[in-house]
């Protein structure tokens, strides 16, 4: 890891999808010291496209060759969860760090194949859990560090949506395929606020819920809710369901002297609540959602800081997840 910290890191993306056109590839462009040099997906016709279109050199439709390329010197792996854990492995063996899309995999025993392969080659492996790293999640965080709301007592989050017109029509969609994604939107979403809980509150040590197929639209679950303790003492709850007929995202944090409240996904204000005040506060995201993440990378790449989402905190969320699935 030595010779990264005096060079430009070249990157490489397996999977130049929806997620790489705004909230994530123009990050690693926008960020001094790092450059995407390659790009990967099955359809090469894709792949030229995307190339030309963010002005990047090389295009690949073959995993292999973007990972084995010697100037690929990093990779970003932005495909459905599935290919995750295959990806990763072929990554670690090549000796390159690595960015993996959340959630990390399918399920808590292929986020533990993963992370050991990193382990091993002691080589760096991120999570792209953003919001550990987004302005308005750090206020938060900033406001329970200094007790604003004194003793955190509970946490409980309530997310739903309706069905889509592709649900409705039952036509296929990856995020819903249960051999792709078990907990089907839920693993989708509910992974970038249990991860968050995490990193605000620290580790859940029990957890328990209750899961099913409610409408039958597709194979994944699409109803669940849990409750939980953290290791530091909080409880917490959950309800997430995808055949509700509004969307709705709201997290309140229930402390000893005042509360906050804040959505995951929503641009809505943060709020806190005590008997001395009350405070709303907007604070936007940037253009790019993934960028002060991959800046974070980048300073923790070359020695100067220490990114809030790596090496195995990503697989945490997978096993909460797991948990309330019932699947461990």
């Amino acid at each position: 890891m030595t010779e990264l910290k005096n060079k430009n890191i070249r990157w490489g993306i397996i999977g130049c999808g929806d997620v790489t056109e705004k909230k994530s590839g123009p990050a690693y462009q926008k960020t001094a010291g790092f450059e995407i040099v390659a790009v990967m997906r099955r359809d090469a016709a894709k792949a030229e496209d995307y190339a030309k279109r963010h002005g990047i050199k090389k295009f690949y439709s073959d995993a292999d060759a973007l990972i084995n390329d010697p100037e690929v010197d990093a990779v970003y792996i932005a495909t459905p969860p599935d290919s995750h854990k295959m990806y990763a492995l072929q990554v670690a063996e090549a000796g390159k760090p690595c960015c993996i899309e959340k959630p990390l995999a399918p399920n808590y025993a292929d986020c533990k194949t993963i992370v050991a392969a990193f382990e091993d080659k002691k080589i760096p492996l991120f999570t792209a859990y953003y919001r550990r790293s987004l302005p308005r999640f750090l206020q938060i965080k900033s406001w329970l560090n200094e007790n604003k709301i004194g003793e955190i007592r509970h946490v409980s989050w309530f997310l739903s949506k309706p069905a889509s017109a592709v649900d409705l029509a039952k036509d296929y969609n990856w995020r819903t395929d249960v051999q792709i994604a078990p907990g089907g939107y839920f693993d989708d979403l509910a992974s970038h606020g249990l991860d968050l809980f995490a990193y605000l509150f620290g580790e859940f040590s029990t957890v328990k819920g209750i899961s099913l197929n409610q409408q039958n639209l597709y194979s994944a679950q699409d109803a669940m809710t849990a409750c939980w303790l953290h290791k530091s003492g909080v409880t917490g709850s959950g309800s997430w369901n995808f055949g509700t007929h509004l969307r709705e995202d709201t997290v309140s944090i229930y402390g000893s002297l005042g509360k906050i409240t804040f959505s995951v996904f929503e641009n809505d204000p943060i709020v806190l609540e005590t008997a001395k005040e009350t405070i709303s506060l907007d604070i936007e995201h940037p253009e790019n959602v993934q960028l002060y993440h991959v800046q974070n990378m980048r300073d923790d790449l070359f020695g100067s800081g220490q990114h809030p989402s790596k090496d195995a905190s990503g697989a945490h969320a997978s096993w909460v997840m797991d948990k309330i699935l019932g699947v461990i």
